[in-house]
Parts: structure tokens; sequence; C-alpha cells
């Protein structure tokens, strides 16, 4: 099982969008199905599966790649797999890890 983040984890609040929360979620590459980034049921499968890549449980790596996700990554991307990969390169860019 990887990295576990709780909603009192994140920096920011996200709805609970109740209706969607049984459907399947991210769980790794591929995946093109869309990605609903006001959602928390959907945005912490996605964090927790970037930490996993990047090989962090920082509450500091967690709280960035919120702040990228909610301001740098354009909303044309909107596939998981799109999203993933922006939020994994970005990261591994700032803290200098290698790519895999």
């Amino acid at each position: 099982m990887g990295i576990m983040i709780k909603p009192s984890d994140l920096q920011y609040r996200y709805p609970r969008k109740k209706e969607t929360r049984e459907l399947p979620k991210f769980s790794g590459l591929p995946d093109p199905h869309p990605f609903d980034r006001d959602d928390l049921y959907e945005v912490i499968p996605m964090f927790e599966q970037v930490m996993d890549a990047l090989g962090t449980n920082d509450g500091a790596v967690l709280h960035r790649l919120e702040e990228i996700l909610n301001h740098d990554i354009p909303r044309f991307v909107d596939s998981r797999e799109g999203v993933y990969d922006c939020l994994v390169g970005v990261m591994r860019g700032i803290l200098g890890v290698p790519a895999r």
C-alpha cells in the first residue's frame, strides 16, 4: 500500500462529491479518464500515487503538489494521466530527482 493521505493533511479544502465517491479512482498509468481536481475523492488518490512515485511522505512536498495542481497546471490538462505526469515531472524538477 504506499502513502496514505487524510483530508486533514491537505492545506486546501476540496468539495466531497458523494455521487462519484464509489467510482474507481486513479491507481496508476495508463488512465485516460477525466480528472476532477475539485473533488476530494479524486485528489487524494492522485497525490498518494505522485508521492509514491517521488518516494516521499514529506508534508511540504504534499503542500507544494497542491499549489502546483491548483495554480500551475492549466485546466485543459484534464486526464488523470496528464495531471499525474505534470505533477511528477514538475516535482522531480523541483526536488532534483532524476526521471526513472
